[in-house]
């Protein structure tokens, strides 16, 4: 069953067609990721699926429902959480607090209930703050929890946004070049991971650069070249696909 359909979507900059007349699929429960060279649109087609763009035309539908009209913050609270290329998160806090924040989306306390400081917020604050810990023990970083978020490595940075985005509880995981500057072996560490959270349910689509990364853990690889695209299959016939090796390699070496 197909957890997210993407129908026909098209984004225009300008003179520049950053996605055009894209149509996928992800099926629930899989790991399907998105590769292409370097102006592809693999981000355009990120920030029209998390609603940080609105499409030109086209539709997005997730667990059967149109969210290509949506904000950001109304498709996270429906389960759809992401990650981002170029790593944001909250300088000023520790880690466990940046976590702690990705919990908004399934809070009820308001500002006026926190100003209140009354005793259910408390009760709320605290199964936030334990269940931000317990992600933070799933991905091996609960010892970071009180370490100030700049102070931390980038792969222990990457490790810490990838928690704030479990922590919302979502359906649907959107990472963006999760090992992009990370060492071989925090690659194999994230590798591990991905696999790890398409366990717990998870249906995960991924966009990276890596593509031993994504040979190893995807079901299905999506592959654009300058915002169309050119093939949607298993790792190893997208790995065969002529038009991609055309793409990637260029017709001589091709």
């Amino acid at each position: 069953m197909a957890l997210l359909e993407v129908k026909n979507i098209s984004k225009r900059f300008g003179g520049l067609q950053a996605v055009k007349d894209v149509s996928f699929s992800v099926r629930e429960g899989s790991i399907k990721a998105v590769i292409g060279p370097n102006g592809a649109g693999k981000t355009t087609l990120f920030n029209l699926l998390s609603g940080f763009l609105l499409p030109d035309s086209g539709a997005i539908v997730y667990k059967g429902r149109p969210i290509h009209a949506k904000s950001p913050h109304e498709i996270a609270q429906q389960g759809l959480s992401r990650t981002f290329q170029h790593i944001r998160l909250f300088a000023h806090m520790t880690a466990l607090e940046n976590v702690m924040v990705g919990r908004h989306v399934r809070s009820r306390a308001g500002f006026l209930a926190g100003m209140l400081n009354l005793p259910w917020t408390w009760r709320e604050e605290q199964e936030i703050r334990e269940r931000a810990l317990s992600l933070m023990e799933f991905l091996g970083i609960v010892d970071l929890a009180d370490a100030n978020a700049t102070s931390l490595s980038y792969g222990q940075q990457r490790a810490v946004e990838l928690a704030r985005a479990l922590a919302g509880d979502p359906a649907m995981l959107l990472l963006d070049e999760p090992a992009a500057g990370l060492n071989m072996r925090e690659t194999a560490d994230t590798a591990r991971l991905i696999s790890r959270i398409r366990d717990l349910g998870i249906t995960v689509l991924i966009v990276e650069h890596d593509m031993s990364l994504v040979m190893q853990i995807s079901d299905e690889v999506l592959v654009l070249s300058y915002g169309e695209k050119i093939a949607d299959d298993a790792p190893r016939a997208v790995q065969g696909n002529p038009e991609v090796v055309r793409v990637y390699l260029g017709e001589d070496d091709a």
